[in-house]
């Protein structure tokens, strides 16, 4: 592929809700533009950007790919993504480095929740958009109840700059109501035709409309157009590209991804409204020594400032990272510095990446977007710069886990490969955490969705050889008092020689939720002596680790000693050590130990229709709901919920709403368990305990 100027490159991501067709039309678009010879099919698995095992077994997308075509003397990166909830991620990172979103819709279903949330982001780094009502070859396909669900939800600079001639079995063409002509498919390819009388009505009611939108971003166009001059073709495409830019317009296509109809004019129009990088204009970055804003123009003149936004990790290959240049040129074989982590960095051979394939490039210019591998330090998120000019540009924004597995090695050979596995994939996906619970000693992995922690054990074992199983984590439970008492016990032992003894009274409080433990001294007289004393705060401490309840953890207590006894000759710091922790666990039996449980906040974002259902199901979950509202047509719910019935919540959630509803959740506190409730899990505590002896 050729070298591009930055005002002839575009950089374009593909977004929607699941199953709309970002793949079908990329891979259309990679054929209309001559890069493949045959167009491949998601069911088959050979599409140029679903190229993992994981995709071709699921036929979704899991992850971000790139397919670059050139069209018109342009290059486009056009950046596939999943519209699986599962794997925001990949999307996160997609949209943060390109110019322009084209969001699919599908002329079936309609507005999905997956749409707002793209179209969410999209306003979230000011993408100027287009819309692509796909599937209009399938039964129910309707271009206008679609079309005015884009207008009534977001705004009437929605305009369709297509109509579709006819629609399912008989969808055989399309107007350009800017050209004001039809474009009929036939198996040459498209052929001019004037438009058919049957849609004329409706194309010459829609154009005014295009003209209109056109107008009211310029001047000289509003008055002409207000005087009733006609608009040429030039000054309607100058008007929309302008409204466009500026994001008053979105101009609505049409087609079928599958059938490669209407593809090329896509094409056409990515090309002819949406932003170069020159357009986007300069990008603000932080100087990494003084901090101080900068402004960094889109010009291969200026200093190297590129932001890393994927990392992908193979054992054979390698780490291959992705980067898009800001600024500045990127070049092979040369050092570059990594300004966030302050270390120089070897950059090997750069390559354009499509799908699974690598072209090599001698150097990457301004607005570009590549990849290089085997870099040593560089991770997603990370700026590459020069020495000379050090810049960081503003990382990645990921959501938070929502699903967590326990996880354990299958095998012995499993557990030694274990760690450098989950750390790389870790590395590679940011929406993954890694953290060993100490409360429970399981290792916890957590992601976005079931599917998305399926998944990456499913890449650990392909690409590492490390078997995985997943279960669910156990409740890290812990329990506490309610009342306080008072308790002592001598540990008294004599045997040949030194004996042991060892005399404390103790004095155990309740403290409010979330103190954790204290621990303090009253001793007067040295009854205990000072030697001694730590030894008495470590048996409280040991046993502190294991509840009389269900052998959980205990918090929110004090314990204070205040008297006791020694013996001059068999007292030693293990005797009282001893003697304070089953006096410990003599006064917690005394004081109504309860069992406490994680209490979860979580907001809950549906459509309104199943706004009941939701509420309802969170009712048998022993939640309380806080607070309902609504938020852009979206019934927004907040609750507190015990963590115990929401591990799976994911699963839950997309079950009632039907993929529909979103989440987030996070720790609030810990609160007592109900009784009944309390008495299952005691039994179960036992139950464990009894069988690991």
């Amino acid at each position: 592929m050729k070298t591009h100027k930055t005002t002839d490159i575009r950089n374009i991501g593909l977004f929607s809700h699941g199953g709309t067709g970002k793949t079908s039309l990329a891979e259309a678009m990679l054929y209309n533009a001559g890069v493949i010879n045959r167009l491949g099919e998601v069911e088959d698995g050979t599409t140029v950007s679903d190229y993992e095992p994981e995709e071709t077994k699921r036929h979704i997308s899991i992850q971000l790919a790139l397919t670059p075509l050139e069209w018109k003397d342009t290059k486009l990166n056009i950046v596939d993504t999943p519209g699986y909830a599962d794997f925001v991620g990949e999307v996160r990172e997609a949209v943060r480095v390109v110019d322009g979103a084209l969001i699919l819709v599908s002329a079936v279903s309609g507005i999905e929740v997956g749409t707002d949330q793209m179209w969410r982001y999209a306003d979230e780094y000011h993408l100027p958009r287009a819309v692509f009502i796909n599937v209009m070859d399938r039964e129910n396909a309707d271009f206008l109840r679609t079309l005015g669900q884009l207008r009534e939800r977001y705004g009437t600079g929605v305009v369709p700059i297509q109509l579709p001639i006819g629609a399912q079995e008989s969808f055989r063409g399309l107007v350009d109501l800017v050209a004001n002509k039809a474009l009929l498919f036939g198996a040459g390819g498209l052929q001019e035709a004037a438009v058919p009388a049957e849609v004329q009505s409706e194309a010459d009611s829609w154009r005014e409309k295009v003209i209109e939108a056109a107008a009211e971003t310029n001047d000289e166009l509003v008055n002409k157009y207000l005087e009733g001059e006609p608009l040429t073709e030039a000054e309607i495409k100058e008007g929309l590209r302008a409204g466009v830019l500026a994001g008053s317009v979105v101009p609505v296509l049409v087609g079928s991804a599958t059938q490669n109809k209407g593809v090329g004019p896509v094409l056409d129009a990515l090309v002819e409204y949406l932003p170069s990088p020159v357009d986007a204009g300069e990008v603000t970055a932080a100087n990494a020594q003084s901090q101080a804003e900068e402004k960094l123009a889109p010009s291969d003149a200026a200093p190297l400032a590129a932001l890393v936004f994927k990392t992908t990790a193979d054992p054979y290959v390698g780490k291959l990272t992705y980067f898009r240049v800001y600024s500045g040129v990127m070049h092979s074989d040369h050092v570059v510095w990594n300004a966030t982590k302050s270390r120089d960095e070897r950059v090997g051979q750069l390559f354009i990446v499509r799908g699974k394939t690598q072209e090599p490039v001698t150097q990457l210019g301004a607005g570009d977007i590549g990849a290089v591998a085997k870099l040593q330090e560089t991770g997603t998120g990370d700026t590459l710069s020069s020495k000379e000019h050090p810049v960081t540009l503003p990382g990645i924004t990921f959501p938070n886990p929502l699903f967590t597995a326990a996880v354990q090695p299958k095998t012995k050979a499993d557990l030694d490969k274990l760690g450098n596995a989950l750390a790389r994939q870790v590395e590679e996906d940011r929406t993954l955490q890694l953290r060993r619970e100490l409360d429970t000693g399981e290792m916890l992995l957590s992601g976005m969705g079931d599917s998305h922690i399926d998944v990456t054990a499913e890449r650990i074992r392909r690409k590492f050889g490390v078997e995985l199983v997943l279960s669910v984590p156990k409740v890290p439970y812990k329990e506490t008092i309610l009342t306080s008492t008072k308790a002592e016990y001598k540990h008294k032992k004599q045997t040949g020689g030194h004996g042991q003894y060892g005399h404390v009274f103790l004095a155990i409080e309740p403290l409010p939720r979330g103190s954790g433990f204290q621990f303090e001294e009253k001793v007067v007289g040295g009854v205990v002596p000072k030697q001694y004393i730590p030894g008495v705060e470590k048996g409280v401490r040991e046993a502190l680790g294991e509840g009389v309840q269900a052998g959980y953890p205990m918090v929110d207590l004090k314990v204070t000693l205040y008297d006791g006894s020694y013996h001059p000759v068999d007292s030693s710091e293990m005797a009282f050590k001893i003697a304070a922790s089953q006096a410990f666990k003599k006064g917690v039996n005394q004081a109504n130990p309860v069992l406490l449980e994680p209490i979860m906040n979580i907001t809950i974002r549906v459509p309104e229709q199943y706004m009941g259902d939701v509420v309802g199901e969170l009712n048998t979950k022993r939640a309380r709901v806080l607070g309902m509202s609504p938020e852009d047509g979206i019934s927004v719910i907040e609750a507190q919920v015990p963590l115990a019935e929401v591990q799976r919540y994911s699963t839950d959630l997309r079950s009632i709403t039907q993929g529909r509803g979103t989440y987030t959740i996070e720790f609030s506190h810990y609160e007592e368990v109900p009784a009944h409730v309390a008495q299952q899990v005691i039994a179960e505590g036992k139950k464990a305990a009894a069988a690991k002896e």
